[in-house]
């Protein structure tokens, strides 16, 4: 369960970023198989012959960050949790350059693991790597989640790019720590998840890359919008009505911001996911 840090996270001169990836991975509670895909690290857990669901982190945040999510989900699916190439984490093929690439790659990643189509979930950078996808490649994709997309069907509030920029520009843990506590607005913060978060952002990483926004209304996909009432990242309810409008299912979390997704609501999170056959 999440607790609540009053101060700063204590950062060992020991703890590296690789054992920090291994504390959260170890809160997945569940065997985790660790796969490498041509360079693409991979978690995956739940049933081998379960339906396949393929989760992408945002930007920084690496795929142990699904651990309150992923095992719930692997009780119905065959749980795919994606280091992307050139982040933080411990994928080690060439970075994707280009959009093609990105798309590219992640057509390789379900070749490579033999799925014809998969259901997929993404939170933040993550949901904009989905829908690229879904929309280029709809017969590969059963069923798309997009978990408080960013730049999707609304873009950034100048405020939250202005207050990220610093962290972006000169990258600490502890810059990282205080842009994540600012928008996370008092919730509870794990400290296994905020350490790791700190450590990935001075991990050697490249540009990510950046599909123009989708045109939304050419989506054939079953998709569902989650809707984090609190974000600083853009206006709640101007998400809510574009994705409404563009014909997405839409589930709003009064509590969540845009980082706290998907940590510290994951009865929310897995529930709005399961309901009505939304995978």
């Amino acid at each position: 369960m999440p607790v609540n840090l009053p101060h700063s996270v204590s950062y060992s001169r020991a703890m590296t970023f690789q054992d920090a990836y291994d504390a959260l991975l170890r809160r997945w509670g569940v065997p985790v198989e660790q796969l490498d895909l041509a360079g693409t690290h991979v978690n995956a857990c739940g049933p081998a012959d379960a339906p396949p669901l393929v989760l992408l982190a945002g930007h920084g945040a690496t795929s142990p960050v699904w651990f309150t999510v992923a095992p719930r989900l692997a009780e119905q699916y065959r749980v795919y949790a994606l280091d992307l190439p050139g982040d933080a984490g411990r994928s080690t093929a060439t970075p994707p350059s280009t959009v093609e690439d990105l798309m590219a790659w992640l057509t390789g990643v379900l070749d490579a693991l033999e799925i014809g189509q998969a259901a997929l979930c993404g939170h933040s950078y993550g949901t904009r790597i989905a829908l690229t996808y879904a929309l280029r490649h709809p017969v590969r994709v059963s069923r798309l989640a997009l978990i408080d997309p960013t730049d999707c069907f609304t873009g950034l509030k100048p405020r939250y790019v202005a207050r990220a920029l610093p962290s972006l520009l000169r990258p600490s843990p502890a810059r990282t720590e205080s842009f994540l506590r600012w928008e996370t607005q008092g919730l509870p913060v794990d400290p296994d998840w905020l350490r790791l978060a700190g450590l990935a952002a001075v991990e050697p990483t490249t540009r990510p890359v950046l599909p123009p926004r989708p045109d939304v209304h050419q989506l054939q996909t079953e998709t569902l919008v989650v809707v984090a009432d609190r974000s600083k990242a853009h206006n709640p309810d101007q998400l809510a009505r574009r994705a409404s409008a563009a014909g997405a299912s839409v589930v709003r979390i009064e509590t969540a911001t845009h980082h706290s997704l998907p940590v510290f609501h994951a009865d929310e999170v897995v529930g709005a996911l399961l309901r009505a056959e939304s995978l």
